[in-house]
């Protein structure tokens, strides 16, 4: 990684609406009719331009429209926000430029009308290809229509992404393979697997669903890597899979550490300013981080990498040396056990330690 990880700079851009709120979804999100989009979009554009005003001297690389379902959002809203952006900050010549979409949100020329607002990479939320799982999941589309909003997006975007979610409660093996043997023959670049989890206030935990035993969602985890390995698809990240080329430049800068601003309601981000790290939280409120919590953020979020964690950049981001910061007792037990790999530029989960993050994640940022 180039020394310039803290001039890059990437912006979240949140949209809380959504037509329906899925039965497993705890994000920050709201089941809304009637609202004023364009003066919603004016709001954001107070924050972009305050928010300028403090980074002038950092290089845009990524933008990210997320929900909620941001794909509700008018192609001339987000056109005139990625052009306050191109006004207010040097734009990377090769930014990535994500919106997320549900199938059921298309109109015959959405895709199309996105791509040409400015929106580069599409990342649609299919979830599932199996109308009985849909259904489960409180999705409002089909499989058929999941499909043709894939075929669409196919048409309209070179670089692009789907989710799926896994490990439903009563989701067998072989229903599981045959929707990775479909997935994997449409020619997408980019795959996200999401493990379902039953968090709390969530509909499911409400009504008392239960997640799917552990050992048996590993085995669909370790299954779908090595199956996605056969098909071309490369694991970057603990639940994110790409073709050569075309990993997510933004998720990346959540990962590495790069700076990032959030815009809209429950939106965060990461600043360095004036030699200090800041949490920044929507509307613009500043709370400083000490050099160990942007640390144990930094391993938190870096040991998701397939790639690691780099040393010099951990030291740039935080300030403090690596391996002087960590458990190194705890690290020599995990090496010698296999799962964990570390030289002089690099500490990384092997693939057994990937099933145990949370497990080498806590024991490293512990005395």
């Amino acid at each position: 990684m180039a020394n310039n990880i803290l001039n890059d700079l990437s912006i979240y851009l949140h949209w809380p609406f959504c037509k329906s709120k899925c039965p497993y979804c705890d994000f920050f999100s709201k089941v809304k009719k009637n609202i004023d989009q364009d003066a919603i979009i004016e709001g954001y554009i107070k924050q972009l331009e305050n928010y300028a005003s403090r980074t002038k001297d950092r290089e845009v690389v990524s933008v990210f429209f997320g929900g909620g379902t941001p794909s509700l959002i008018t192609p001339q809203n987000i056109e005139k926000i990625l052009n306050s952006i191109n006004k207010l900050w040097h734009v990377s010549p090769n930014i990535e430029v994500s919106l997320e979409a549900n199938p059921n949100t298309q109109t015959p020329t959405l895709f199309s009308d996105l791509a040409h607002s400015g929106i580069n990479r599409l990342s649609l939320g299919v979830q599932s290809l199996d109308d009985t799982e849909l259904k489960f999941l409180g999705r409002t589309h089909t499989a058929k229509q999941a499909l043709q909003a894939i075929d669409d997006v196919l048409k309209n975007y070179t670089n692009h992404s789907i989710d799926l979610i896994y490990a439903l409660p009563h989701q067998t093996f072989d229903t599981w393979q045959k929707e990775l043997n479909q997935i994997s023959s449409l020619g997408l670049k980019h795959l996200s697997l999401y493990q379902l989890t039953i968090e709390e206030n969530t509909v499911f935990y409400k009504k008392g669903i239960k997640a799917m035993d552990e050992e048996k969602a590993a085995q669909l985890y370790q299954f779908s890597d090595d199956f996605l390995a056969s098909q071309g698809y490369a694991k970057y990240e603990v639940s994110n899979y790409s073709r050569p080329g075309y990993q997510s430049v933004h998720n990346k800068a959540y990962w590495i550490g790069q700076d990032y601003i959030g815009i809209g309601q429950s939106a965060h981000g990461r600043l360095h300013l004036d030699g200090k790290i800041f949490a920044v939280t929507d509307p613009m409120l500043f709370e400083e981080l000490s050099p160990s919590e942007r640390a144990e953020e930094l391993i938190i979020m870096g040991l998701r990498l397939s790639s690691g964690i780099n040393k010099s950049d951990f030291k740039l981001c935080c300030g403090l040396d690596f391996d002087a910061f960590i458990n190194q007792d705890f690290k020599n037990r995990c090496q010698k056990q296999g799962l964990l790999v570390d030289d002089a530029t690099t500490l990384k989960a092997t693939k057994e330690g990937f099933l145990l993050l949370n497990y080498l994640i806590s024991g490293l940022c512990g005395a």
